[in-house]
């Protein structure tokens, strides 16, 4: 029986309920509903229940989703999605640079990338394990605190019995198994920005983004937000709508994945690369869902003319003034960099971080995964190994966290030498991917890529050949 994942009605409604509950909606009335018509909660960890509802299950469902999106929110005017009104309610908007720095040296965008896969690699074994599995499979191994690529070997049976590395990734993310960097959403989409880019300039529409989906983006390689805006952009519905429209992932950490090309491409120009982030973003999510691809493509803008490790800082400050400051996202992310400043122990970092948001939040939420992202950076002084590890060992999305921290920590020192043999040496300078004509690119290629297309874009550039 196919099962597809992300799109069920019946899965949606109870994804739904809980993004009512957060967002300022009051969903009890159509919750107790649902109960009693017999539906189930949402899956905790897949992408769908075992076995499909009835008919009228289904229908009261998709009834349901329609009844949740009319609520009214009381989140609504500190929490904008419309980019005119986010920026209303940031103070400290970055002025836009009227003429950008010229693009780092291809180097810096070579650190990024590797640093992207290696963050992605090191996390895709355990995505979706709880916590307490993922430290003790690295203690087992003696990787606790992590160091390295997890591994099998020397596992107990009986740990790896309860909990078993994520099926799909194992195979080729275990250090045993590693042979060049296989094919993941988080590095596909910076891809599909590059194509962006190619084809349609700093200038692109949202609705840009979803012609491009549409060419070159298979739907099978799409999950939570991205595959419900798939499903509507084929469905006939409009971008932003598209974002919305029974889409209870739309703050989920999908966007924020899609920033860092966003960032790359506008060194020294915070702003610019928060309202691109802003333009892709919106096809897919809202508010704090859009807020965590603008801090991080923020982060990124500043962290492309840094001077080294030491300025992350100044980096997650740079981003929180593209974010609004009454916004939840806002809140996690002070509630994260306290905490790192605060304990030596960054176990103890994550557990007051899981105390705060794990009975509330889906592990593929942006709120805490965009927080875990901030205090891992925080806390190891913006170190490449000691960033991508801290972000890995904090759990929820494992890979997302570990391949944007490892961008950002990467393109922070400036050099792809600057990253420790073990973690570069088993990626051979080989991606493999299903967008366009990218399977078995290198990361040297994609860095001179990169490059040029930031060259072509900027202003500066263009003015002074």
């Amino acid at each position: 029986m196919l099962r597809l994942t992300w799109v069920q009605p019946e899965d949606l409604l109870g994804h739904e309920l809980r993004q009512a509950a957060l967002d300022g909606r009051e969903p009890s009335r159509i919750a107790a509903r649902w109960r009693a018509a017999g539906g189930s909660q949402a899956p905790l960890r897949a992408g769908s229940s075992p076995e499909p509802a009835s008919r009228y299950l289904r229908t009261l469902a998709k009834d349901l989703l329609d009844e949740l999106a009319d609520l009214p929110s009381r989140l609504k005017d500190d929490e904008p999605t419309d980019l005119e009104k986010i920026k209303s309610r940031c103070p400290d908007w970055p002025s836009p640079s009227p003429t950008s720095t010229a693009p780092p040296a291809p180097t810096h965008y070579e650190a990024a990338w590797l640093g992207r896969a290696v963050g992605c690699l090191l996390g895709k074994p355990v995505e979706k394990l709880p916590l307490e599995a993922i430290r003790q499979l690295g203690a087992s191994t003696g990787n606790w605190p992590l160091s390295t690529y997890f591994t099998a070997r020397g596992v107990p049976e009986g740990l790896l019995t309860a909990h078993p590395w994520n099926r799909r990734s194992a195979t080729t993310s275990l250090a045993e198994n590693i042979d060049g960097m296989p094919e993941d959403d988080d590095l596909n989409y910076p891809l599909l920005n590059l194509l962006l880019l190619k084809r349609h300039g700093k200038a692109f529409t949202t609705a840009d983004v979803a012609r491009l989906w549409l060419d070159e983006l298979p739907p099978g390689r799409t999950f939570t937000a991205e595959r419900i805006a798939h499903r509507n952009l084929l469905l006939g519905i409009e971008p932003p709508h598209t974002a919305r429209h029974r889409n209870p992932f739309r703050e989920w950490i999908g966007a924020l994945i899609r920033a860092d090309v966003h960032g790359w491409t506008n060194p020294g120009d915070p702003a610019a690369a928060a309202e691109q982030a802003h333009r892709d973003a919106t096809l897919t999510h809202t508010a704090n869902g859009v807020y965590a691809a603008m801090f991080t493509a923020a982060v990124i803008a500043q962290a492309a003319t840094a001077t080294g490790p030491q300025d992350i800082h100044a980096c997650l400050r740079t981003g929180l003034t593209v974010i609004p400051p009454a916004s939840r996202l806002a809140e996690a992310l002070h509630h994260a960099v306290r905490l790192a400043r605060t304990h030596e122990d960054f176990d103890t970092v994550v557990d007051e971080l899981h105390a705060a948001h794990a009975d509330t939040h889906h592990w593929v939420h942006a709120i805490p995964n965009t927080a875990l992202l901030a205090a891992a950076l925080t806390h190891a002084d913006g170190d490449f190994t000691g960033s991508v590890c801290r972000a890995v060992s904090g759990g929820w999305d494992t890979d997302s966290n570990g391949a944007t921290a490892g961008s950002i920590a990467a393109l922070l020192t400036g050099t792809p030498t600057a990253l420790p043999d073990r973690w570069t040496a088993p990626l051979k300078n080989r991606l493999a991917t299903s967008v366009a004509d990218f399977n078995g690119t290198g990361f040297d290629t994609l860095a001179r890529l990169t490059h040029e297309l930031t060259h072509r874009l900027t202003p500066l550039e263009a003015a002074h050949p």
